[in-house]
């Protein structure tokens, strides 16, 4: 790795915590910012403000001089995809999501949802049919058009969810813009849970959308 490569990617991950730790918690400081993190408090302050300038995060005065702050959409847009590009390099990615999947799964059976079909071709799906030869739950297959194959770990791939047949819920498996997936699987079959795992930090948009006002800080404006 070269070292323009690494700086690139240190900035994104500290980016990436930086809008998580926004979207997170609504009590957020720099200060709480940069021992999360652990990074300088000048450097959770700078990245705040490169943030704001790009217009992922938005400021707005509360109160006692205090400011809320919190994702605008290209922010969460550019959360998503700082999401995919970690989950896809970072180490610990296979042994968490081996563990989260193995949970999910159990908390299926237990749920009474024994069929389920996954949204994207990606490792996640791989590691999801892995931990199904463990458990009672049933996959239908996978759903993704971006792909030409027939078959991906040992489950069919089809192009629409349609083909899956009927199924008890929907599971968010690709690491390309998780959150997108999500929000258009809701869209386009309400009728139907859609599930996921911890790890690709996707967020409900209604929940988010209520929660934005509240989110208060209690520093002055970066």
């Amino acid at each position: 790795m070269t070292r323009s490569t690494a700086m690139d990617d240190n900035e994104g991950e500290i980016t990436l915590g930086i809008l998580n730790a926004v979207e997170e918690n609504s009590k957020l400081t720099q200060r709480s910012v940069a021992g999360d993190l652990g990074i300088a408090l000048g450097l959770a302050n700078a990245y705040l403000k490169r943030c704001v300038r790009k217009g992922l995060i938005k400021v707005q005065q509360v109160p006692s001089n205090r400011y809320a702050y919190y994702l605008t959409p290209q922010g969460f847009a550019e959360k998503s995809r700082l999401t995919s590009e970690y989950l896809t390099t970072s180490f610990h990615f296979f042994r968490r999501a081996k563990v989260e999947c193995a949970v999910l799964l159990q908390e299926c059976e237990h749920a009474g949802v024994n069929r389920i079909g996954l949204a994207g071709v990606s490792d996640l799906a791989e590691i999801v049919a892995l931990s199904a030869l463990d458990s009672k739950v049933e996959l239908a297959g996978i759903v993704d058009s971006t792909v030409k194959i027939e078959r991906f770990a040992g489950n069919p791939v089809f192009a629409s969810v349609d083909k899956l047949g009927p199924v008890d819920a929907l599971m968010v498996t690709t690491l390309r813009d998780p959150q997108i997936c999500y929000e258009t699987l809701r869209r386009e079959h309400p009728a139907i849970p859609i599930l996921h795992v911890p790890l690709l930090r996707i967020s409900d948009k209604e929940e988010r959308q209520a929660g934005s006002d509240a989110i208060s800080d209690s520093e002055r404006r970066p």
